[in-house]
């Protein structure tokens, strides 16, 4: 089945600035922790002689511990969820952005790979980050240096918002209160995420059969 959304993960900082502004902001990818992604986001700059490479990362899969820990750990982490087309609409309508899906590939057999389209370099990864799903978007300008990139958005493509789930669940109230109290806002659904922290799941401890003593 198709993914209809995106799930971006971040902070609550970025939250808040793509909320009041109704923009979404691509950063200049070189302090990325992947350090060989960082290097093709690089080289693809260098090979276009480009002065600006920008990007931004989704995730297509379903909320993952992965994704909270590598992308948005701690307290303030946020998970913004958006309706897919209509996000993509939005990176159409600007004539400086390219987007898709990650090409993730396995070492061996990327060393067998013929002359790699220099175009495919910001799409390429290597295999064991597959379970990211990633769509990149990735602004380019030949002209202009910049730290960042804004495109506009409308709100009505931002599905529900999820808090980290290392927030305290005492402070999830009045977090929840302060991001529908930004203008346009009321009625995005907000959650704190239980991922780690479930008292459904834990209940099922609760069904496991006894354990019989021996007969004598």
């Amino acid at each position: 089945m198709t993914n209809t959304t995106f799930r971006r993960y971040t902070n609550l900082a970025a939250a808040i600035h793509l909320l009041q502004k109704r923009k979404i902001t691509l950063l200049d990818p070189s302090t990325w922790d992947d350090r060989n992604d960082a290097f093709f986001m690089s080289e693809y700059k260098r090979r276009t002689q480009s002065a600006s490479v920008l990007a931004l990362c989704f995730a297509e899969s379903h909320e993952t511990y992965h994704h909270w820990r590598v992308f948005s750990h701690g307290s303030d982490g946020v998970c913004i969820e958006f309706e897919k087309e209509g996000l993509l609409g939005s990176f159409n309508r600007d004539g400086s952005i390219r987007h898709g899906a990650m090409n993730y590939t396995l070492l061996k057999q990327a060393k067998k790979m013929a002359d790699i389209d220099v175009e495919q370099l910001p799409f390429l990864k290597r295999w064991p980050y597959g379970d990211e799903a990633e769509y990149r978007v990735v602004h380019v300008d030949p002209d202009v240096s910049k730290p960042f990139h804004d495109v506009p958005i409308s709100l009505r493509h931002v599905k529900r918002i999820t808090l980290s789930p290392w927030l305290a669940s005492a402070l999830s109230d009045s977090v929840k209160a302060a991001l529908k109290s930004i203008d346009g806002c009321s009625k995005i659904k907000i959650y704190r995420s239980t991922l780690i922290d479930n008292q459904d799941w834990k209940k099922l401890a609760g069904r496991a059969a006894p354990v019989l003593p021996d007969n004598p």
